[in-house]
């Protein structure tokens, strides 16, 4: 139960809805819509074990789970409708080892955040683009608009002021703080005259906050002289790549990717970031037949940095934005002809010993992680033996 969830809208509800929800269930559902729009959420039905809501319950948070604002927590009553502040919405389903009911249904839609400024965190920059129609209805021209680095210039057209602002150049600072590695930058908006001045500057704050699974996109205005305050979400850009030898040298370009049993496969996961104090590794990686379950037949070849397949090893790395390993296919390639990784990598801060980039295998649940770290998951296949190597009947 749970996961990702990118539809412009669509229904959740409780496992074997509207049959009775399994005990001790914990599903976490992360709704992310386009970039500029909400999340609206309304309950429909919900019959749960009530009173105190300690045993079972729902939980609806204002963005990711584990560091966005608690919107509320409930069990029974009425039917709720939340809105983000964001483009993200996250709901956890938790239910304990005693009683089950029908459980709940929610349908979720996005609406458009309709402000004058909008912000996207893309892989190697933020773009920013300022509403003009704003900017000369509040009095000010666009022509006095600025960045930390006067040489970092916007561009102009006739209905906005976009800026596309380098992770690593423009005066971009970088920092890091209890929960998020941030990149922020200041747009300024000059107000007209130099001697009589009747409008204060504007200096509007805009930065990308590196969350554990996500990038937080916050847009906000000094001395309260903009109406702006804006929350995006988005996703790491990573990619997980096959290669024909240890060498790493020549990739597999063909999909499937046809293997012979007992042969060895070489993966290289890379993280694109201009960030160069980063740090990636793998975290988990499971095998199945089908691409869009990763749950009822499955194979962990490593879970939580730990190597649950004997034939897994990682090899040195020459940046830290790769990480790279090797299995053998013969335990699941024998069983099913066809099948599909799902990789979650770790990225964390280059030389943060306290994360699990460095502690390697943990039992530790993931709430328990770093700060600073994100997951990111990545699906790759199908791999299929080659012609006549699949053992008729065989159980591996």
């Amino acid at each position: 139960c749970g996961g990702s969830v990118s539809d412009p809208s669509g229904v959740l509800q409780s496992p074997n809805y509207p049959g009775n929800y399994p005990n001790d269930a914990d599903c976490v559902w992360e709704i992310q819509v386009e970039n500029n729009f909400r999340v609206t959420l309304t309950f429909r039905d919900i019959v749960m074990q009530s009173r105190t809501c300690q045993h079972d319950y729902i939980e609806v948070y204002d963005g990711p789970l584990h560091s966005s604002p608690l919107l509320g927590r409930f069990c029974s009553g009425s039917f709720p409708t939340y809105v983000s502040s964001s483009n993200m919405m996250s709901v956890r389903f938790h239910s304990d080892s005693r009683f089950s009911f029908r459980g709940f249904q929610a349908h979720y839609s996005s609406i458009p955040a309709g402000h004058n400024t909008t912000i996207q965190c893309l892989p190697d920059y933020m773009h920013v683009v300022v509403s003009r129609d704003y900017l000369q209805s509040q009095g000010y021209s666009a022509r006095r608009v600025t960045l930390n680095d006067n040489h970092c210039r916007p561009t102009v057209t006739s209905q906005e002021v976009a800026f596309n602002i380098p992770y690593n150049g423009c005066g971009t600072i970088q920092e890091e703080n209890n929960d998020t590695i941030n990149y922020s930058n200041t747009i300024r908006v000059a107000s007209s005259g130099y001697i009589i001045k009747r409008k204060k500057n504007i200096n509007l704050h805009v930065s990308c906050k590196m969350l554990r699974k996500s990038w937080q996109q916050v847009v906000y205005a000094a001395e309260d002289t903009v109406d702006v305050d804006e929350y995006q979400f988005g996703r790491y850009n990573m990619n997980i790549t096959f290669y024909k030898s240890p060498a790493f040298r020549r990739q597999v370009r063909g999909s499937p990717y046809y293997i012979d049993l007992n042969q060895n496969l070489y993966l290289q996961a890379c993280l694109h970031s201009p960030d160069p104090n980063l740090k990636v590794v793998v975290d988990t990686c499971v095998a199945a037949p089908d691409p869009r379950d990763f749950n009822t037949l499955a194979y962990y070849l490593v879970r939580n940095g730990c190597p649950r397949d004997s034939s897994y090893a990682t090899y040195y790395s020459p940046s830290s934005h790769f990480a790279r390993f090797k299995f053998n296919a013969f335990k699941f390639m024998s069983r099913h002809p066809s099948v599909y990784l799902k990789c979650q990598m770790l990225v964390c801060r280059l030389g943060d010993y306290s994360s699990h980039c460095y502690r390697g295998c943990s039992s530790r649940p993931k709430r328990d992680t770093s700060p600073a770290e994100e997951h990111v998951d990545v699906v790759v296949g199908p791999l299929q033996l080659r012609g006549g190597d699949a053992p008729s009947g065989s159980t591996g």
